[in-house]
């Protein structure tokens, strides 16, 4: 069949829109829009605003050499102190180095580095900014962001001149998960679905019956982006706003309330592969930003998501396996044995900001919903097995 020019431009006007605001939410779900989704009084837990977060950008230059114009001779005793410390060097978490359990191997192995005969002026600037060397490098700016200072960096280089003997690589085999993360006798979490299911009869079954029927998918399709806020919100930001504006109570992101419903919609769906759409323009805009923002480096320690989980995947920094990116979602809420306690994506995020010395925001940030868009899109096949179980 042959259209003329108007009929090709009423199909474009009646049919395009609606499939360009296919994966957005409908208008017709009553959401709360105007009260906080979390404590109102809301502040970062954190004091590195001098470093960048995943919001704000604070510009570090890549530092000049630091002339060295004579050998270094410092404190070797002190320098191995250091390169253990957790909140100095701690050059073990990413290299393998003598007398030392569970050392990293992100980096190379410095255990004989002293054999190499390396110029002095070299080995104090790669720890001051290894960004001179190595625009790209994983290795934090120990120096040049003011976590060593010049003295800790003379005794660090002091006591790797000392070292000659190598060191193998430890031998370590991937950890596998052998807990049944749907076992309640194995995961304390799978006692919030009780809990999930009486906050569902008592605030949200008058509405919709049979939850196991209408839910059997919903969570795959998650998160979705909501014109009138503007930006991608999951499960956990939907429940709070949706529960205000239809029966007026308070499940605030992160709270007890909040978790266990998540569990039991996210539960519903178990078995079934994640299927997000992304063909709304601005569902698409989400997803380009949140694969950025994972490459963003932030912090006084100069991360980024893709540092650990993509150019590192695979390998060790101290006792912690990096996992890929992918496949990271389909098991959120998770409870964390070492943390004894249920997180959501947002918390393990926020969590990452801490771990990178960077100031966290608020759970329900823009820029958390769209790395979460990014990690769940990026686990697109993959099945929900909800509430899941790490250390």
């Amino acid at each position: 069949m042959q259209y003329n020019k108007s009929q090709l431009l009423l199909i474009y006007i009646l049919i395009i829109p609606l499939s360009v605001k296919a994966a957005e939410m409908p208008s017709s779900v009553p959401l709360d829009i105007k009260n906080a989704t979390t404590i109102t009084s809301w502040k970062s837990s954190n004091t590195w605003s001098n470093y960048s977060n995943l919001r704000h950008t604070v510009k570090k230059p890549v530092s000049v050499i630091q002339p060295i114009t004579s050998s270094i001779k410092a404190n070797p005793a002190n320098g191995k102190k250091l390169v253990a410390n957790r909140k100095k060097g701690n050059c073990v978490a990413c290299h393998i180095l003598p007398d030392v359990s569970q050392p990293g191997n992100i980096g190379m192995n410095l255990s004989f580095i002293g054999a190499w005969n390396l110029p002095d002026q070299l080995l104090f600037n790669y720890i001051y900014d290894a960004r001179i060397y190595n625009p790209n490098t994983v290795m934090p700016p120990w120096g040049a962001h003011n976590i060593l200072t010049t003295d800790e960096i003379k005794d660090i280089v002091s006591y790797l001149k000392t070292l000659t003997i190598p060191v193998p690589l430890p031998q370590r085999r991937i950890p596998t998960n052998n807990v049944d993360n749907l076992d309640e006798f194995e995961n304390p979490a799978m006692f919030e679905l009780e809990t999930g299911a009486d906050l569902f009869i008592e605030s949200c079954q008058k509405c919709h019956k049979n939850p196991e029927d209408k839910f059997a998918k919903w969570a795959v399709t998650m998160p979705k982006f909501e014109p009138r806020l503007n930006k991608i919100i999951g499960i956990e930001e939907f429940i709070t706003r949706h529960a205000k504006a239809t029966t007026n109570v308070k499940y605030l992101l992160q709270s007890e309330e909040n978790l266990a419903l998540t569990i039991y919609l996210r539960n519903l769906a178990n078995g079934q592969k994640i299927a997000v759409d992304t063909s709304d323009t601005n569902t698409n805009l989400a997803l380009k930003r949140g694969k950025t923002l994972t490459q963003r480096k932030i912090g006084q320690l100069n991360f980024a998501c893709t540092d650990c989980h993509k150019k590192n995947s695979g390998k060790w920094i101290r006792g912690q396996y990096l996992k890929k990116l992918t496949n990271i979602i389909d098991h959120y809420p998770t409870y964390r044995s070492g943390k004894d306690a249920i997180w959501d994506i947002n918390k393990r995020i926020q969590w990452c900001n801490l771990a990178a010395r960077a100031n966290d925001l608020p759970p329900d940030a823009a820029e958390y919903a769209d790395i979460e868009l990014y990690l769940t899109v990026e686990s697109n096949g993959s099945e929900l097995s909800v509430p899941g179980f790490g250390p």
